[in-house]
């Protein structure tokens, strides 16, 4: 399970989505605007303040920069697909 946590304004989230539907991979996104959701309490979900912040099986593994560096050594490979 992925979920990335997004601003509508956010070009680093439009990456990451677009490498993740690349890669046919499911992802919930949660929009933290829309939520009015503050960047303290997406600190405490995820470990980190700024967008996009993705969560992949429960573990948060950062940003864009980090899903990218996954892509890159073969880490995203593993994940299941969407169906």
């Amino acid at each position: 399970m992925i979920k990335m946590y997004t601003t509508s304004w956010c070009p680093w989230c439009q990456r990451a989505k677009r490498l993740l539907n690349e890669k046919e991979l499911i992802f919930e996104e949660i929009n933290i605007e829309e939520l009015g959701m503050s960047r303290e309490e997406l600190e405490k979900i995820t470990g980190g303040r700024s967008v996009p912040q993705i969560v992949i099986n429960e573990k948060p593994i950062g940003g864009f920069e980090n899903l990218f560096a996954m892509n890159q050594s073969g880490k995203l490979d593993n994940l299941p697909p969407s169906p």
